[in-house]
């Protein structure tokens, strides 16, 4: 009996000490939040093992592992409809709320994250955030079901969403679902915020394109590869879930890279003051000059003086916006749609949010960056069954709110 009890201590405390992270006091639920990322590291860490055995790529055991979780959550608002559908060649599902076809409707289009390798936008959270914005909002909504890493990488993710993007927004289509041709958003958390936000840069520019998005919603985005040590970085480098190494891994896996680059990437040798070709894009992403000093605090720039030009030869898409819409001219960002920003204070993207919104203003467009001080990356997608924080809940219910007052 003294042995049972002795070894169910040993494990309890080895449990414990797995789950136990420090975290700052003011993020939401910590004590949630650690178990939720002891339970992601654990499902990376056998994506890793299995990898390195050659079982499987990491990704998609970390992807059947997500799609199994997100397959528990029910689905909401049943009065809903779902159709699967292709839109020039890229899988969608479209959202149709209950009613008649003849009232023109608003519309949504939605991109979801996961560093542009992982989830399932037809399971789950996602389908239950967008059957609630087609249900808060009586629109039609649009998910966008991109191809992902590791099967194909940049730019194949970026042109399924913009081939989507200009398929929905022709006259006829959004004729077909009863929209209102002035009142569609495009929409994106994470990744998609990226996807989000590189889409509205090319379809403002689009001459081809006579519809455009009224509005932009970018929740979380991830927006540059050229600095991993922005305050945001550097405050939240081991803040869960996305920690600053597995941001710089998605990145990598994203641009068909050599994931042992991680080290070189987040030490930003990559963009070392020797590197010439970096001389038209520091401007646009110096976050000195960009972001408010309430959020800069203490922190410095990391940038060494000699780095790896060769990192920046092979991946010449670290400097393509198509890629890292931050680093976007100024007359690209004029013509942008108005935008909604949403960033966390706890989280390593925080500062990318908040630089874009500063480049945005400065270009001319009007923005609201609705920041949350208890927030984390991922938050949104946490508004759902079994797996809800307060937080994502208040997140989503202001985002839909924002979208109701201005779409």
């Amino acid at each position: 009996m003294k042995l049972l009890c002795g070894i169910t201590l040993l494990l309890a405390v080895a449990v414990a000490y797995y789950i136990y992270i420090p975290l700052p006091r003011a993020i939401s639920e910590p004590w949630k939040l650690m178990v939720l990322d002891a339970t992601f590291r654990g499902v990376v860490s056998m994506g890793d093992v299995a990898h390195s055995l050659g079982l499987s790529h990491r990704v998609h055991v970390i992807n059947s592992a997500i799609i199994n979780f997100e397959s528990l959550v029910p689905v909401t608002n049943q009065e809903i409809q779902a159709e699967d559908i292709l839109f020039d060649g890229v899988h969608v599902r479209v959202y149709h709320p209950p009613g008649r076809k003849e009232k023109l409707r608003r519309a949504v289009m939605f991109i979801h994250g996961g560093g542009w390798a992982l989830c399932a936008p037809k399971l789950g959270s996602y389908d239950s955030l967008c059957r609630q914005m087609a249900a808060d909002l009586d629109a039609v909504v649009v998910t966008v079901d991109y191809r992902m890493a590791p099967d194909v990488h940049f730019p194949v993710q970026y042109d399924e969403c913009v081939r989507a993007a200009k398929h929905f927004l022709r006259p006829e289509v959004l004729a077909q679902y009863s929209v209102d041709p002035e009142r569609v958003a495009v929409c994106g958390d994470s990744a998609g915020g990226n996807l989000a936000a590189a889409v509205a840069q090319r379809i403002g520019m689009d001459n081809s394109t006579s519809v455009k998005f009224k509005l932009q919603v970018l929740i979380y985005p991830v927006l540059q590869a050229l600095d991993f040590n922005t305050a945001s970085y550097q405050q939240n480098q081991n803040v869960p879930i996305l920690y600053r190494t597995l941001m710089a891994r998605f990145w990598l896996e994203y641009l068909d890279s050599d994931l042992d680059l991680v080290h070189s990437i987040i030490k930003n040798k990559h963009t070392a003051q020797d590197q010439s070709l970096l001389s038209l894009s520091r401007s646009k992403l110096n976050w000195t000059n960009l972001l408010p000093k309430r959020v800069i605090k203490h922190y410095k720039p990391i940038f060494p003086l000699t780095g790896s030009p060769k990192i920046l030869k092979d991946l010449p898409a670290l400097l393509d916006a198509r890629a890292a819409p931050l680093l976007a001219e100024d007359e690209v960002l004029h013509m942008a749609p108005r935008a909604y920003i949403l960033t966390g204070e706890h989280d390593v993207l925080r500062d990318d949010g908040m630089m874009y919104a500063r480049r945005l203003e400065l270009a001319g467009v009007s923005v609201t960056n609705d920041h949350y001080e208890d927030g984390f990356h991922g938050c949104v997608t946490f508004a759902f069954w079994p797996c809800y924080f307060s937080v994502g809940i208040r997140a989503v219910q202001n985002y839909i709110a924002w979208l109701d007052e201005h779409l």
